[in-house]
């Protein structure tokens, strides 16, 4: 398969002309993948702009690539959020990466009360960029013409105010219902997924107060790093996405 860059000002280029990758784009193409001259490559904005083309010149400086094709891909109609809960380590941010690889379209940290990690003050602005950084990779690895967003991170009382407009799905191992159980309708899905230490009683009420539905997986607990990307895939499959 044709390595894959992301460039967010390539929205309005078109076959024939010609796009030159700089920067970070540019050592990655030609220090660290090496691409050649007359090698495909694609090319998105992030924003469902897909181009194709041609590499012509490359230097360690900058890439320059004849474009071939444009198309757009639109965004699928029943979108899934992903609210996940801050957790010690770097688990977190294994379950960011397989979920943006596996079709999420959006992702909100959760600053969930049993979190052992804090994002507060200026942490918070580090901790979505990073997350954001990981979110940009992950799509560029999996072929992803939309690159999903990371939102601030939210309190459980703004995570709840999304239940009166997104069908909410909390897990939880508990729960009676199975996630490959419901039936789709036309709203846009938010997964929510709790820390290490699980979902407390009392924000579980709160978001169950709020409309949202608690669903499980199966019969196993399995960890915040494999929770949501596990949910993401049964939900492709019911939503018709995959």
């Amino acid at each position: 398969m044709a390595l894959h860059f992301i460039v967010p000002t390539c929205t309005d280029l078109v076959e024939g002309e010609l796009l030159t990758l700089t920067g970070s784009e540019a050592k990655h193409a030609s220090v660290v993948r090496r691409v050649r001259v007359g090698e495909a490559v694609t090319i998105g904005d992030g924003s469902g702009v897909w181009l194709e083309g041609t590499v012509e010149d490359v230097s360690a400086s900058q890439v320059d690539v004849r474009v071939t094709a444009r198309t757009v891909q639109q965004q699928p109609t029943s979108r899934i959020t992903l609210a996940q809960a801050l957790a010690k380590g770097d688990r977190d941010e294994l379950a960011v990466q397989a979920a943006c690889e596996l079709g999420v379209d959006e992702i909100v940290p959760w600053q969930a009360s049993r979190s052992v990690s804090r994002w507060e003050g200026p942490k918070a602005a580090k901790g979505r960029d990073r997350w954001q950084t990981i979110v940009r990779e992950a799509a560029k690895q999996a072929h992803r013409a939309w690159v999903p967003s990371v939102t601030e991170v939210s309190s459980t009382g703004q995570l709840a105010r999304l239940a009166a407009t997104h069908r909410m799905l909390v897990l939880d191992p508990t729960a009676q219902s199975p996630l490959t159980g419901i039936r789709p309708d036309e709203r846009d899905i938010v997964l929510v997924v709790g820390p290490e230490g699980g979902i407390s009683p009392e924000e579980l009420e709160k978001l169950e107060a709020a409309g949202a539905e608690s669903v499980r997986l199966g019969d196993t607990v399995l960890r915040t790093s494999t929770a949501g990307p596990a949910a993401i895939a049964v939900l492709s499959g019911v939503l018709g996405r995959w």
